[in-house]
Order: C-alpha cells, then sequence, then structure tokens
C-alpha cells in the first residue's frame, strides 16, 4: 500500500485551506496514493476563535443540527480519487454517542473515510496541549478551546491495521503501545507541532514510537509561518518498523510518500520480539 503524508501551511480562511488540499490531494492520488493523511487543524489553523463557531455536528443521525462542509470535502475527496483519507482534523462540536458539547468547546476529531466516501473511524485527541513555549505565542491552552477524548482508534485500511493519534499524543508512549496491543500496524500523526518544540523532539520521538513498536509511522504536520505569533516546525515523514525515514518534507507545502510493505513488520517484530519480551516491574 502507498501512503502518503500531506504538509500544509494553513492560513485564517478555511476555503483557501480546503483548496490547497484539494490541490495537494490530487498530486498525491497521481502519485498512486491509497492512504492519505492530512495535518492538524488543516482548515482552520489561526484566527478561528471561538472554534464552535465553526464546528461541525458529527452525529449523522441529527443534520439538522447544522452543516458539515469539512466532512463533506473529506467525504468527496476520498470518494473522486478512490482513497481513504485521514482528515487530520477537524472541530466538532458532538461527541462520539452523539451527545452536545454544551460549553463551547469542541472535539479536536480525527476522521477516517473510505474509498466510497463513508466514514469509517473517529478518534478524538485524547491529550491537550497547555504548555509554555520559549516562541512568540508562549503560552498554548488547548483545554480552553477544545474537550479531550477519551477512546482510541484503530481502523483496518487495505489489510493493515491502522491507529489513530493527533499531535501531542506523540509524547505519551503508552498510548502507540496501546493501539499495538488493538493490532495497529500503522500509526497516523497528524501534527501541528511549534517550531520551537518541533526542531528539538519532533523526529526523534517519531522514530522512537515506530522503534519500539515495530510499526510504520505517517506523520503529517503543519509546516511554516502561519501569523506572527504561530510558526510551526513541518518535517512530515513516514517511518519503518526499524526506525528508518522513508521520505521527508522539510518545510512549506509538499507531500510525503512511501510504500507499506506489512512483510517488514512480521519479519523485524519475528526477529526481535519486543512485545513478548517486555516485562513491567
Amino acid at each position: 500500500m502507498r501512503v502518503a503524508a500531506i504538509q500544509m501551511v494553513s492560513t485564517p480562511t478555511i476555503e483557501q485551506n480546503l483548496f490547497a488540499a484539494a490541490r495537494l490531494i490530487s498530486q498525491a492520488a497521481e502519485k498512486g496514493a491509497e492512504l492519505i493523511v492530512l495535518p492538524e487543524v488543516f482548515a482552520t489553523l489561526e484566527g478561528l476563535s471561538p472554534l464552535a463557531e465553526v464546528g461541525e455536528i458529527a452525529h449523522p443521525a441529527i443534520p439538522s443540527l447544522g452543516a458539515t462542509p469539512l466532512q463533506d470535502f473529506l467525504a468527496s475527496q476520498a470518494a473522486k480519487h478512490a482513497l481513504v483519507i485521514v482528515g487530520g482534523t477537524i472541530p466538532l462540536l458532538s461527541r462520539a454517542d452523539g451527545s452536545l458539547i454544551e460549553d463551547g468547546r469542541v472535539r479536536a476529531s480525527s476522521l477516517v473515510f473510505n474509498a466510497q466516501g463513508e466514514r469509517v473511524a473517529r478518534y478524538d485527541k485524547v491529550h491537550l496541549f497547555d504548555v509554555q513555549v520559549s516562541d512568540a505565542q508562549a503560552q498554548y491552552s488547548e483545554s480552553l478551546s477544545y474537550e479531550a477524548g477519551s477512546e482510541l482508534a484503530c481502523v483496518e485500511v487495505e489489510g493493515c491495521q491502522v491507529g489513530l493519534s493527533v499531535c501531542y499524543d506523540l509524547r505519551f508512549g503508552e498510548l502507540y503501545r496501546q493501539l499495538v496491543t488493538l493490532g495497529a500496524q500503522l500509526i497516523t500523526v497528524p501534527a501541528a507541532f511549534t517550531a520551537v518544540t518541533g526542531a528539538a523532539h519532533w523526529e526523534p520521538l517519531l522514530r522512537a514510537r515506530a522503534i519500539e513498536n515495530q510499526c510504520y509511522i505517517v506523520a503529517a504536520a503543519q509546516g511554516g509561518r502561519h501569523s506572527e505569533t504561530r510558526e510551526t516546525w513541518g518535517h512530515s515523514m513516514i517511518i519503518d518498523p526499524w526506525g528508518v525515514v522513508l521520505d521527508c518534507v522539510n518545510t512549506g507545502e509538499g507531500i510525503a510518500i512511501a510504500d507499506i510493505d506489512l512483510a517488514r513488520i512480521d519479519d523485524i517484530r519475528l526477529r526481535m520480539p519486543i512485545a513478548q519480551q517486555r516485562r513491567l516491574i
């Protein structure tokens, strides 16, 4: 299976971001991609406060509560190109059980659409980025705008078990171990790492997650200057179960693309049976 990680430099304008995403999806499809991962907040990175104003209802049983242009976009792109799309993250006003979030916050939801344009999986970001960073923005407080998720998600794509994660989740290795326990052979990481934290930790963390879990990692990032106070690191990449970077986009828009070999996972796990040798003391 050929996979692609799309890198964007999203703007405050949703329409402009969707146009850019559609162009990059088309380019990846032309290169033979069967699974495409978009970056975190690909449509809604900057200038949208509160996010509830652009949030969408996720539950198909209650469409009357609001339009779903972002979900419609992802579904139509997947069907148009007959491929699977992991839609970075979009702001959803409702939880997976259909209940509404009533305090003005949203869920940062990573949705998966199959080649027929059907939504087949949802993961809500569990770990929220509430930290201080030595950059122009200084303070990041995602929990003011987002409600944390509480469930893991894994979905089959072309015979490959794909686990879902988002950005700051990357720093919590136990989440990735749980995904592999669920059967994940490939884990997606849509992200918007800051330039400061990305330069220090992005690639080491990604390679560590691939190596310790003996799985593929497909990391699609924001990568560039978005505003006077917001700059993201980029370096979208695809990493194999041995920790080898198969392809990488440094900064700016671009596409990292590589072929996934499930037999390589089996071989590495057979030769070095980490899962069986693991001991908790």
